[in-house]
């Protein structure tokens, strides 16, 4: 009687631990079931976040300047000086660019710069009109003296080397001068001269320039 007992104790153990068995395992790949969704869950945010990043940076850059632009929407502006119609199409501190920087400038007839010299490379395109470049020849004596004089034309190209002073000026009285203008190391610092004959040491710093005034926001020392 207590051998069958003992037979029927070991199998209700052994149906006990089979379904504990069951249940653990199904409790197992329930988990495991829970963590791969989870995981799922993870990977489609993943990539759709890289997808919009991926979008985003084909669309823009440099601190959201778009790729492809119209020039005619652009903001253009005189910032003070009359017959100057000045637009900046890729600039370091209003889209964040680091090596250059690119003005579209348009004269009107009798329109000039100022006198002036900086610390960086620039490049200018003719598009249409004509006009005179001053150039000092002696830029690293005391004062730039006399200037050399250039025409410039429509299709013409010419470039300032680094501290030279110089002066663009539309002479022709029948048409406006427009150029585009690349520098390097933007922004840009300009020294002013009131003539030709003014010492270096009297130049005047103009930091940021006028169309980069609204987008500065530090302070830099004045140099020479």
């Amino acid at each position: 009687m207590s051998s069958s007992l003992s037979l029927v104790s070991l199998t209700v153990l052994s149906y006990e631990l089979h379904f504990l068995t069951v249940i653990g395992t199904r409790a197992i790949l329930v988990e495991r079931e829970r963590e791969m969704q989870e995981l799922t869950f993870i990977v489609c945010l993943l990539t759709v976040s890289l997808f919009i990043s991926v979008t985003f940076t084909s669309q823009c850059s440099a601190y959201g300047l778009p790729i492809v632009r119209d020039i005619s929407e652009l903001p253009q502006d005189n910032f003070g000086r009359p017959g100057l119609s000045h637009i900046t199409i890729a600039g370091s501190l209003m889209h964040g660019l680091k090596e250059v920087e690119i003005w579209l400038q348009t004269f009107a007839p009798g329109t000039r710069t100022p006198i002036h010299r900086h610390s960086c490379e620039e490049v200018f395109v003719v598009l249409k009109g004509s006009g005179t470049l001053y150039l000092a020849p002696n830029s690293h004596s005391k004062s730039p003296g006399k200037p050399q004089e250039f025409s410039i034309f429509s299709n013409s190209t010419f470039y300032i080397p680094v501290n030279d002073v110089h002066q663009l000026w539309n002479t022709n009285e029948e048409e406006d001068l427009q150029v585009l203008v690349v520098i390097s190391r933007p922004p840009i610092k300009i020294f002013m001269y009131d003539e030709w004959l003014m010492p270096h040491t009297a130049a005047k710093l103009k930091f940021p320039y006028y169309w980069d005034e609204q987008w500065h926001q530090t302070t830099v020392k004045d140099e020479l």
